[in-house]
């Protein structure tokens, strides 16, 4: 099957930028996929906000000195999604591998954290994986399923091991999940201790962790921002990250490392007016141009 097989033409493509697909550096997907969810409803619709956000807000990144306009974009569409549940995630993981086959840089637009298990499926072995993350997500089972949105990053890490994967921004544990993180020594990063130390100290924390592998995969939850900021997240938590904060963060990861791959997840466009899908929008213009920085930059 070729890639096109897998996707739905989008409405809108992600930020008006539309350049052919052997020609792109960067390929937009959706996942518009939510049925393992629970407390709010409706990630599903999220692509489709984020593509609509992103027609509506400026391009221009002060910290790189780039556009997102100038960067080779392809939007490929969203993914059809099927009545069977496991075919969504091997279409993803094989649409996914194609991309990173090509050498291209994918962005996907979620639905729900699930995806990211496919995503990282496609991935190089010497990965790491960055999860900006209120949660652990490590139940071993939540409400009889042990693959869900609360689930998967126990079920990716029995795959891939505890020291491949580190989390910012945690603040909504259970101890289940508190025990399982020491015995597998995952490391991850409290907000509480983030707002109490310096931008500096945090930037190095992550860096101690990507110098370690040849690239570095990141997946952004929405709810690791404060509800004050992100409105719409699916699970929202107190006493999240602020937005300079969270995009400096990432800003920095993906121009001081090899950052190959995005995916932003978890937010229910129906319960704001729009606010969170323009936060996420921007998280990923951000991002890029940062990456493109390095892009241009580095030999």
């Amino acid at each position: 099957m070729g890639l096109e097989d897998f996707f739905v033409k989008p409405k809108n493509f992600f930020a008006g930028v539309q350049v052919d697909f052997k020609d792109s550096d960067y390929v937009v997907l959706g996942f518009p996929f939510d049925l393992t969810s629970t407390y709010r409803f409706g990630s599903k619709k999220a692509p489709e906000a984020v593509r609509e956000a992103s027609l509506n807000i400026e391009t221009y990144s002060f910290r790189s000195g780039l556009s997102v306009e100038d960067l080779k974009i392809h939007d490929v569409g969203n993914l059809q999604i099927l009545e069977d549940f496991n075919k969504n995630f091997l279409n993803l993981r094989e649409a996914v591998s194609k991309i990173f086959g090509l050498g291209k840089f994918p962005v996907v637009l979620g639905g729900e954290h699930t995806l990211t298990y496919s995503v990282v499926e496609a991935l190089p072995k010497n990965f790491g994986l960055i999860s900006f993350d209120a949660h652990l997500d490590l139940r071993d089972e939540y409400l009889g399923r042990r693959f869900s949105h609360t689930t998967f990053m126990r079920r990716l890490i029995e795959k891939i091991g505890g020291e491949k994967v580190f989390f910012v921004g945690t603040r909504a544990v259970c101890i289940e999940e508190l025990e399982y993180a020491k015995k597998e020594k995952i490391g991850f990063l409290t907000s509480l201790k983030i707002k109490n130390q310096t931008t500096k100290k945090t930037l190095k924390t992550i860096k101690d962790f990507t110098s370690t592998f040849s690239g570095v995969y990141l997946t952004v939850d929405m709810d690791v921002l404060d509800p004050a900021y992100a409105p719409a997240a699916s699970n929202p938590e107190p006493e999240g990250l602020n937005p300079n904060l969270l995009i400096n963060l990432i800003s920095n990861l993906a121009e001081n490392s090899n950052l190959t791959g995005l995916d932003i997840v978890e937010f229910s466009p129906d319960y704001d007016s729009g606010i969170t899908a323009i936060l996420a929008a921007k998280i990923v213009f951000e991002t890029l141009c940062s990456k493109e920085k390095r892009r241009k930059t580095k030999p």
